[in-house]
């Protein structure tokens, strides 16, 4: 196989599974209920996920910031809504969330 074609393989094989990783990463925040106050493009109660990945775009730390704010909850960053702490979300599974978030454009 020439290289071209070993690239070009890779590329839809990666574009393949960026697609399932963000299939399953909105799955996921529908079945910890995130999505009864979040949705993708629109604010509901919370702020829309693309509107959360623009206001963390370019910070270095936003991964983890977001994680963190998933599972403790927050107050005042998005104006008086309050986002409570969701402790039953593990770790791994708000980390995922996060970089589904910041991943939307």
């Amino acid at each position: 196989m020439s290289k071209s074609a070993v690239i070009v393989t890779g590329l839809i094989l990666a574009a393949g599974l960026s697609a399932n990783l963000a299939q399953a990463s909105e799955e996921l925040a529908k079945a910890k209920l995130c999505v009864g106050c979040h949705q993708v493009s629109a604010k509901v109660l919370g702020p829309a996920y693309k509107d959360v990945a623009q206001k963390y775009a370019g910070v270095k730390t936003a991964e983890a910031d977001l994680a963190k704010k998933i599972r403790g909850g927050s107050k005042g960053v998005w104006g008086g809504a309050e986002m409570p702490p969701n402790p039953a979300i593990s770790e791994a599974d708000a980390t995922t969330l996060a970089k589904w978030i910041l991943s939307l454009k």
